[in-house]
């Protein structure tokens, strides 16, 4: 009976493979890190809460009391 070359083909093939998503994973990292030294840094301050200041917000104008006519 002869050897059965088979698996040796199958490991090669598996091997190539993952070499292959090694190259590419290392492609998109190097693509990453251009793209994240070309852009700009951010300043810090997110901007959905850009100018809020810590403590008690004053109340919009629809909750201020209705204002009444004086008596003169």
């Amino acid at each position: 009976m002869g050897k059965n070359s088979r698996p040796s083909i199958q490991k090669r093939a598996k091997e190539k493979a993952r070499q292959e998503r090694r190259k590419e994973k290392d492609a998109r990292r190097v693509e990453t890190k251009e793209r994240r030294a070309s852009t700009t840094p951010r300043t810090g301050e997110d901007p959905d809460i850009a100018g809020i200041i810590p403590g008690p917000q004053p109340l919009p104008s629809e909750f201020d009391p209705p204002s009444t006519p004086q008596d003169a």
